[in-house]
């Protein structure tokens, strides 16, 4: 129940009753919802200009964003020095290790190629900080295929060596009739005179004079392909195949030590010097042969000779002569 004011009438010298106006009750009501809007409105603004005022879940999404953003920081320094020495690896493979073992570079457009196609990052759009996911995941995907093209080289690499170090152990390296056994070096590889006919000829081989039953040594690790006399002129005659396309043979034995299939090493004894097939003197006939053509065997003997006896075979070798087959 509302109270009842009076007042004090001095003309009437009593109290009467104070009315008050509806208006009035009406104005004062206005007045409170307008102070009331502009306190709310003057908070507001005070709120959104005012950075500091920030709520605890906003406080705890900065931090996190801002802990996001130094992490990004980071990886990209990683990516950075990971970079630098993913580029010093194939430098090394395209100018040492391919170039040692014979293999082509590897081209530039392939070591840095990109992903073509459907867009990759779709996802990764729409966010605040899209720009700096997505150049970092571009960089990672594009460092990944770096690795994989990277990392196949050094496999093929590591088969090259492996092959390289079975080259030089199959590769014909040693002069089939040691120094010590030989009388001389009869005949080389070029034109020379054929013994038979005194006709000029082209002689494949190199001539080895020596007193028959001579051993002869596999100038390389190998297969016995043929051990027989069925191929014309040769007489007995054997076959190695060494593998990586190279073959050797020897020719005019007087005596088998291997047979057909058998594995040799570099340095077994495969024979015995003779005069068997067309041949004028005891003496091995001697070839070599590159992708089934014949090439010169002075080229082959750097794992037995030194370098003065080397010089004194290439000097006997190029004498125009008389071969001995």
């Amino acid at each position: 129940m509302s109270k009842v004011k009076y007042y004090y009438d001095s003309d009437t010298l009593s109290y009467r009753k104070i009315e008050q106006k509806k208006g009035r009750k009406f104005g004062v009501a206005i007045l409170g919802l307008l102070g009331a809007f502009l306190a709310g409105f003057l908070l507001l603004l005070i709120y959104l200009n005012i950075p500091q005022l920030e709520t605890p879940k906003e406080k705890a999404y900065k931090r996190e964003l801002e802990n996001m953003k130094l992490q990004y920081e980071l990886m990209n320094k990683q990516l950075n020095r990971d970079h630098t020495i993913l580029q010093e690896i194939a430098e090394r493979d395209d100018n040492i290790y391919r170039l040692y073992f014979g293999a082509p570079s590897i081209p530039k457009e392939v070591r840095n190629a990109g992903f073509g196609g459907v867009n990759r990052y779709k996802g990764l759009e729409g966010f605040d900080n899209s720009e700096v996911i997505i150049a970092t995941q571009k960089r990672i995907d594009k460092l990944t295929k770096q690795i994989v093209v990277q990392s196949k080289s050094l496999d093929d690499i590591k088969v090259l060596a492996e092959q390289k170090e079975e080259l030089l152990t199959t590769i014909p390296a040693i002069q089939p009739i040691a120094n010590s056994d030989l009388k001389r070096m009869a005949s080389g590889y070029g034109w020379r005179t054929d013994p038979f006919t005194k006709a000029r000829k082209f002689h494949h081989g190199m001539d080895f004079s020596a007193p028959t039953g001579t051993p002869i040594y596999a100038s390389g690790n190998g297969v016995v392909t043929r051990a027989d006399a069925n191929s014309s002129g040769y007489g007995n005659h054997i076959r190695i195949d060494h593998g990586f396309n190279y073959m050797s043979l020897y020719a005019h034995l007087s005596a088998y030590n291997v047979k057909k299939g058998q594995k040799v090493k570099r340095g077994d004894i495969i024979g015995f010097v003779g005069s068997t097939g067309r041949s004028v003197a005891p003496h091995l006939h001697y070839e070599i042969f590159k992708n089934g053509k014949r090439i010169n065997p002075r080229n082959f003997y750097y794992g037995s000779l030194t370098s003065q006896e080397f010089n004194e075979m290439l000097k006997a070798s190029s004498q125009i002569n008389e071969t001995l087959d």
